[in-house]
């Protein structure tokens, strides 16, 4: 073997070149490999194991402190879904009963595939794009589909803390704007009569909704601004990653705590507070028997946990090396539970009572025309003769009467999800509160800091990602974040017309879906069936000093993947079977239509999912075929092949830890070159 070693003047590599992929002839009729040993503090995960140092980039940015770390993770992981969709899903799926598919799937698949991200990220240290490619370069296209799926979320997620921006500010009037309809020439708007005074304030006061997502009708100068708003805002604490969002997650995660005791005190003395927990705990076991049960609890563990959108990774690789991720992976896994439950109580609390206010105004209202006719001495009788009189009323004239149907239980089945739960539902209950804007005040600083924690979430896994490629390093973070914040402000315009909600239902429905299930199903696949679950184990044996046993095993090799495959089968055959739809507002008749996409709307949805899935198929090819003339530096292992087609990961992962019973002058130094046989290295 001749050794040529290129001395202090030669040629010295600062371990970010880029990389040719394919094989070149020298001229001299042989082909070469050319490895670059990058300085000692650029070391492989290898070496730097081997000299008892950190995983990935030794000048990772690091938590200041235990409780940061775990607060982001709440912040990020325990957001609006936990308010909106848990108790939807409660009252839909069997009430009571939806809390035992909701816990097997949580010990089934959110655990197991949790630990997975929070355990590589912290193991390597590295964002997704890194840990993906230190794994296998073909399995490259996993970042990058991570990322591409977390910008479209944090287009959209953004527009509903505009929302709550623009509700929020409202909520200092007294009274409320949404109390009462507005009244043009001493009678009540039309449009406002027919449908409800939160309705109204919902679809044409805030979004001036349009009657189709055909016709925006142009952008709402209020929302544009709010949109303004909330991304100068999350600019400003995601700047600097984790030095700059780390300080404002003590807010974001406990504050939304402080406002659903508060709320849960105040619910639980409310009347009707009983008859609405009644309504969504009663259990309906019957319901267990139905297979989109347990398939929307699985969905709902999944998305509740944020899984896939390489956050986490990003938020362990800030971990220091030796911390108990199965610890954090469990502590936060409970908390996320029960916050979800906590959160159901409060909501259906307060419904209860506003269901109740309901039936007493629609009391009220048919003693009113009992009393017109002469049949009770006075609006204010007792209910039991209220009761007797409209008993002994034959149907037709009940119907000639006009008479007002009133059900506590189908007021209670009224419940909506989503902005129709926050923004139509919840705040005409807070207007029959007494000090309404003070609820209403808290309630939206609530939504804005559970919005505001999930999107810095959100956010620090897409940056975390960026800044791991080599050329976005030499940029200073601030620069970089504020481009890609300028840009989805420029793309959540789209949102701010009269079609801005139906968009982001789009949004929602296609563009984090199925991509997110694809990325956390190769996820799996990646981890246990490429990097090995033996390994795996190892690693959070020698990080944790805690061996996972057979619960751990069963669920990443068999469980998790079925049910993520299922997510996806079913998601599937869902938009290929049904026709999407989304909810329209008809002004003329004050209620909402569905109306199914028009085809070039559809054709941006296929587009939105192709484009977060076809990245990992198309690494895969241009690496396996080694098509790429160049490839980018992705992270900051220390490993670069030149004019290969053969892999030289394992010869050098094994060969290049630096012995510490070596003198200094025998070690590899940076630049070091090798001739093996035909092979330069």
């Amino acid at each position: 073997m001749t050794t040529k070693v290129d001395g202090p003047g030669g040629p010295r590599n600062n371990g970010h070149e880029m990389a040719p992929l394919n094989t070149r002839a020298r001229g001299d009729g042989t082909h070469g490999v050319t490895i670059m040993l990058s300085p000692p503090d650029r070391s492989s995960v290898g070496s730097r194991e081997g000299a008892g140092l950190p995983d990935g980039d030794p000048d990772r940015a690091a938590w200041s402190g235990k409780m940061q770390f775990f607060l982001s993770i709440i912040g990020y992981s325990v957001g609006l879904g936990n308010i909106w969709r848990f108790p939807y899903l409660c009252q839909q799926n069997g009430g009571g009963a939806f809390l035992i598919p909701f816990m097997i799937m949580l010990i089934l698949e959110g655990i197991p595939l949790f630990l997975i991200e929070l355990g590589m990220g912290q193991k390597m240290r590295l964002g997704a794009l890194g840990v993906w490619n230190t794994i296998h370069p073909w399995l490259g296209g996993i970042g990058i589909s991570s990322c591409i799926v977390t910008l479209f979320v944090a287009i959209y997620y953004n527009v509903i803390i505009t929302w709550c921006f623009f509700y929020f500010f409202n909520s200092f009037r007294v009274p409320l704007p949404w109390a009462s309809c507005p009244q043009f020439n001493g009678t009540d708007v039309p449009e406002c009569e027919r449908s409800s005074e939160t309705a109204y304030f919902w679809y044409r006061t805030t979004l001036d909704a349009s009657p189709s997502i055909e016709e925006p009708e142009g952008f709402k100068w209020w929302i544009v601004l709010c949109l303004l708003l909330s991304w100068t805002v999350v600019f400003f604490i995601v700047m600097k990653g984790i030095q700059s969002s780390g300080k404002v997650v003590y807010f974001t995660s406990l504050f939304p705590y402080i406002v659903l005791t508060i709320f849960f005190i105040r619910g639980i003395t409310l009347k009707g507070a009983g008859a609405g927990l009644m309504h969504m705990y009663t259990p309906k076991v019957e319901k267990l028997l139905e297979p989109t049960v347990w398939l929307d609890a699985a969905t709902q563990v999944f998305y509740s946990f944020g899984l896939a959108f390489g956050s986490l990774i990003a938020f362990g690789s800030y971990n220091t090396p030796k911390n108990n991720c199965v610890r954090d992976v469990i502590l936060v896994s409970v908390c996320n539970a029960i916050t979800a439950i906590y959160a159901s109580v409060v909501i259906f609390a307060i419904l209860g009572y506003k269901a109740t206010v309901g039936v007493d105004r629609c009391i009220a209202v048919n003693k009113g025309i009992l009393f017109k006719h002469g049949l009770i001495e006075s609006i204010h009788v007792d209910n039991a003769i209220y009761e007797e009189k409209m008993n002994s009323l034959d149907p037709m004239t009940k119907t000639n009467w006009t008479f007002e149907h009133c059900s506590l239980e189908e007021q209670l089945d009224s419940a909506a999800e989503g902005t129709g739960l926050a923004f139509i539902v919840f705040t005409q209950a807070i207007v029959q509160l007494p000090g309404a804007p003070f609820w209403a005040v808290l309630f939206f600083t609530m939504l804005l800091s559970l919005g505001l924690g999930s999107q810095i979430g959100i956010l620090e896994g897409m940056l975390c990602t960026i800044f791991d490629i080599d050329i976005f390093k030499r940029i200073r973070k601030p620069y970089v974040t504020g481009v890609v914040c300028l840009f989805c402000f420029t793309v959540g315009l789209v949102f701010t017309t009269g079609a801005g909600e139906y968009w982001l239902k789009m949004f929602d429905s296609f563009a984090g879906t199925i991509g997110l299930v694809v990325v956390a199903l190769m996820e799996t696949i990646a981890v246990i069936y490429i990097y090995g679950h033996k390994k795996f184990t190892e690693d959070i044996y020698q990080m944790t000093g805690i061996r996972p046993g057979p619960y751990w095993q069963l669920t990443w090799r068999y469980i998790g993947p079925v049910i993520m495959f299922l997510i996806l089968l079913s998601s599937v055959l869902s938009m290929v079977l049904k026709s999407p739809t989304y909810s329209a507002w008809n002004g003329e008749l004050g209620i909402t239509e569905n109306k199914s996409y028009p085809d070039w709307v559809m054709a941006i949805a296929l587009a939105m999912i192709v484009a977060s899935v076809l990245p990992m198929p198309l690494v895969f090819l241009l690496r396996r075929f080694q098509i790429l003339k160049v490839d980018l530096d992705i992270h900051q292992g220390s490993i670069r092949r030149n004019e290969t087609t053969a892999s030289t990961k394992e010869m050098i992962d094994e060969d290049d830890v630096v012995s510490p019973d070596l003198p200094p002058q025998q070690s590899l130094a940076a630049g070091t070159r090798f001739t093996i046989g035909d092979f330069d290295l």
